[in-house]
This record gives structure tokens, C-alpha cells and sequence, in this order.
């Protein structure tokens, strides 16, 4: 068995802080322990998500995560603070209820291609999971107007970041999973991605890194209005096309009718019929 010294070593942790907080390190180890044993559990039903997910035809790809441990254990002891602000200061996690208050254990990250194929994907996910929570992550300045439509919280984001997240409720046995699924489009993934590695790799991000930062986020959300407006005009070219070629063939069945009422009902020799259907279609063809 692992000693408390072990253990705090392996996860970084400060004891002074665990007292601090009055946090038992028992209870955070009861928490490691069990997460390990579901972990297996948790990918094979990302999984089961996942592969429901790209059924949905404006979906592009899915990706699937599992919490890191390192990172649970400091989301454990970050939380703890704001949890009793919340439940009250007796509030500890436990681990009875750490997978009702850590809500990303599981996550899922769905991708789609132009902005507005967002509210198909999000019909789709209100209509086959139980959804505890909406938040619409923006960048200030944003049109929001589609998610105040329907009633979805918005969170201004400062780093520009967005992504419209759920937590879903399902049972793929007999215990609750509460799955955070992430939807975005292909360059808010792009930019979101570029972002977190900024993050993870400086304390600080130095100030001309933050300002180019900031001028690709404004290019990807320009990417994305231009994306929709080339498939709009796609959408409007195709239409006409459509209505073209509906009228050709409405013209090609008017004049093989001709061409039958000619051959079979014009009182003429067969000469002249001949004659007068290859002036129809030398017409046709010129």
C-alpha cells in the first residue's frame, strides 16, 4: 500500500496546504483509487458517446478524453474552497460524490465545419441525452442572438475562446454518467488547441505572444464567417443549377411530346416529318 509521503510526492502535493484546507489525504487517495478502477469503464463508454455522435450528419470528427489523474487530484484540492462557498464550509470531497461534482471527467470534443451547422448538432444532443447544463463560451463582441434565442448561457471568454459545452446525463449501466461534450467548429478547434498549449507551457504568456494570440483568434473567427459564406453561396449556386436543370428537362420531355405528336398524329409524308424533327433538333443543338 502506498505511504501518504508516496503519495503526495507522486501528485506534487502540499501538505500545508491539505491542512490548510482540512482536507483528509485518506479521502483523496479513496478518490485516486476508484477513478483508476472506472477509468477503463469511462473510455468504453466515451466511446459509446463518441460513435453516437458521428451519426449526426453536420458532425465532422470526434475526439474523446479521459480526465488525467495529476489533474483530478488538483482539480480535488482547487475546488474544495469553492465547493464550501457552495454547500457550506463541512462540504469534502469524497469518494461518494466526487463524480457528481467533477463534472469533466469525461470529455468529449465534437467538431463541426461551418457555424451554423451548431444547431442541428445541438437538437441532436438535447434530443437523445438528458442535458443538466448549456454554456455558450464567447468572445466579447460575439452576435449571441441564436443562443439568447434559446435561452443558452453565454460566458464572455478574455482569451477569445469558443465553444459551446454540455453536461449530459445518461446510464450506460446502472450508475449515472455525466459526460461534458464540447462542440466547435474546425478553426475554433484550431485556435483552441494553439491556446491551451500557449497556456500550459508559460505561467504568464509573455505580451507579444498574447497580442499574436489574440490577432489569430480574430482571424479564426474571420475564417469561420468566411467558410459560412462561401457554403451559402455553394447552397445559392447549387439551387440554381437545380432550377436549371429542372427546366431542361421540363423543356426535353415538351419536345419528345412534339416529336411523338409529329411522328404519329401530323397528317404529312413521312418525308416531311423526318425533315421537320431534324430541324427541331438541329435548332435545339445550334
Amino acid at each position: 500500500m502506498v505511504s501518504k509521503k508516496q503519495f503526495l510526492n507522486t501528485y506534487n502535493i502540499n501538505e500545508l496546504e491539505l491542512e490548510q484546507l482540512n482536507i483528509d489525504w485518506q479521502d483523496l487517495k479513496a478518490i485516486h483509487d476508484d477513478f483508476l478502477e472506472c477509468r477503463k469503464s469511462y473510455e468504453t463508454q466515451a466511446d459509446l458517446i463518441a460513435n453516437i455522435l458521428r451519426g449526426q450528419v453536420k458532425v465532422h470528427s470526434v475526439k474523446t478524453r479521459i480526465k488525467d489523474t495529476k489533474h483530478l487530484m488538483e482539480k480535488v484540492i482547487r475546488k474544495t474552497p469553492v465547493r464550501r462557498e457552495k454547500y457550506g464550509s463541512n462540504f469534502k470531497f469524497t469518494v461518494e460524490n466526487y463524480k457528481d461534482e467533477i463534472t469533466d471527467l469525461l470529455g468529449i470534443r465534437v467538431i463541426h465545419i461551418f457555424k451554423e451547422d451548431w444547431e442541428e448538432i445541438h437538437n441532436f444532443i438535447t434530443s437523445m441525452w438528458d442535458v443538466i447544463e448549456i454554456v455558450a463560451n464567447v468572445r466579447e463582441g460575439d452576435d449571441t442572438k441564436k443562443f439568447d434565442e434559446q435561452g443558452i448561457a453565454v460566458r464572455s471568454r478574455p482569451s477569445g475562446y469558443r465553444s459551446v459545452h454540455y453536461l449530459i446525463e445518461s446510464y450506460p449501466t446502472n450508475k449515472k454518467l455525466i459526460t461534458e461534450v464540447q462542440v466547435r467548429t474546425i478553426f475554433e478547434e484550431g485556435y483552441g488547441e494553439i491556446d491551451h498549449q500557449l497556456r500550459y507551457s508559460h505561467e504568464d504568456i509573455p505580451e507579444f505572444l498574447g497580442q499574436n494570440l489574440m490577432l489569430l483568434n480574430r482571424i479564426a473567427g474571420s475564417s469561420d464567417e468566411m467558410a459560412s459564406l462561401i457554403n451559402r453561396l455553394s447552397q445559392s449556386i447549387q439551387e440554381v443549377e437545380n432550377k436549371f436543370n429542372d427546366k431542361m428537362n421540363e423543356k426535353d420531355k415538351k419536345i419528345e411530346n412534339l416529336k411523338y405528336k409529329i411522328a404519329d398524329e401530323l397528317n404529312i409524308t413521312d418525308s416531311d416529318k423526318k425533315n421537320l424533327i431534324k430541324e427541331i433538333d438541329n435548332i435545339l443543338n445550334n
